[in-house]
């Protein structure tokens, strides 16, 4: 598999780099903020999630893009900025 891989919740409210098989970022919409969690998969139920993520199991995730997800990032930057 190639990485980056992008990922979303089906709601439009968090959106996943998948950078390696053991380290993702997640950008997360609430409300008006947006927040970053940058997340490194060091027991197995990160991993499994990780892996989840790649599979698109369960019906739980949506194809993204660099793109879409460099929107969100941007916003969560110039939020926490406070521009």
């Amino acid at each position: 598999m190639q990485f980056p891989v992008y990922r979303k919740y089906p709601n439009n409210l968090s959106f996943f780099k998948i950078v390696d098989d053991r380290h993702f970022i997640e950008v997360k919409l609430t409300g008006r903020r947006a927040e970053v969690h940058p997340i490194e998969a060091k027991i197995l139920p990160d991993m499994n999630f990780i892996q989840d993520m790649l599979k698109m199991e369960g019906g739980h995730w949506m194809e993204s893009s660099a793109e879409e997800f460099s929107l969100h990032l941007a916003s969560a930057r110039a939020h926490r900025a406070g521009i």
